[in-house]
């Protein structure tokens, strides 16, 4: 009579060992499924977060604008399209390269553009305003830099065109380079215009 009790007590044991088990199994689901809801959200949340916001102006928007030269005072009539330029991957075998960095005198007053140099040999810059053509000038130091003294107009256009020779250091010259066009002004402050590219034999 002893036994079939046993029995019936090893029986109840053993479902209660299965409901134990059960109930870890489904606490580690629980536990996995929150982790992978927590990841998913975290995940979310950086995507998100790396959109760009519509109401704020795009950069190209933005660098196609004249706006104040970041280290010309407030109120500075003379302005460019833009600050920085990336030649990106540049060939010394594939010969120079030419940019143009467009300017506009938003001020009411005229402003004198004095003397433009650059920061290396490897680099030359002309001013250009209408059919008029000032320079090439080059590193300031090096060669002789010649006053322009031009007055710009309060409306008025022009231009700042750079020529880059990658191949002017030879093979020193391979790698990333940054160089500044330098743009004395009656408006203040000198204005800087930079550009970088990484040169390729």
């Amino acid at each position: 009579m002893a036994k079939p009790a046993t029995a019936a007590s090893s029986g109840a044991g053993s479902k209660s060992t299965e409901a134990a088990a059960a109930a870890t199994g489904s606490s580690k689901n629980k536990k996995f499924l929150i982790a992978a809801a927590l990841v998913v959200v975290g995940v979310g949340a950086m995507v998100i977060a790396g959109m760009p916001d519509k109401n704020a102006p795009s950069t190209a928007a933005t660098s196609a604008q004249p706006g104040p030269a970041a280290n010309s005072p407030v109120g500075a009539g003379l302005r460019s399209s833009e600050y920085q330029f990336d030649f990106g991957s540049i060939s010394m075998a594939a010969g120079k390269v030419s940019h143009r960095y467009y300017l506009a005198n938003g001020g009411q007053d005229p402003v004198v553009i004095r003397k433009l140099y650059t920061s290396c040999m490897c680099t030359t810059a002309e001013f250009v305003k209408g059919i008029r053509r000032f320079g090439p000038f080059g590193m300031q130091g090096h060669t002789d830099i010649p006053s322009i003294n031009q007055s710009f107009a309060p409306g008025e256009r022009a231009y700042v065109e750079v020529v880059f020779d990658p191949a002017a250091h030879g093979p020193a010259g391979v790698g990333p380079i940054e160089r500044v066009v330098t743009i004395e002004n009656s408006a203040g402050q000198p204005m800087q215009l930079a550009f970088s590219a990484y040169v390729k034999p």
